[in-house]
């Protein structure tokens, strides 16, 4: 076989591993797409519930005198070993 002969098979091969794995994923789309229509129809629908409890700035509890301590020790340590 020539060279050229063998660079047009090569193309052939890549075109036709391309329009495969083409294939294989407009088969993939399609079959997604039939699943979450069949899923729609068949499965009961349950109303989403709103958040249990909305959070405000008076529900976050600040953390203990100590454990800021600790939070900044922790830092000044970092911050020494990086220079």
């Amino acid at each position: 076989m020539t060279s050229n002969q063998l660079l047009l098979e090569g193309v052939e091969l890549m075109f036709f591993g391309l329009g495969f794995v083409f294939l294989f994923l407009i088969m993939l789309v399609g079959a997604i797409r039939v699943m979450s229509r069949l899923i729609e129809l068949f499965a009961p629908h349950t109303p989403v519930p709103a958040a249990a409890q909305s959070f405000t700035k008076s529900a976050i509890q600040q953390p203990d005198a100590d454990v800021l301590a600790a939070i900044q020790s922790a830092i000044n340590q970092h911050r020494a070993r990086r220079g």
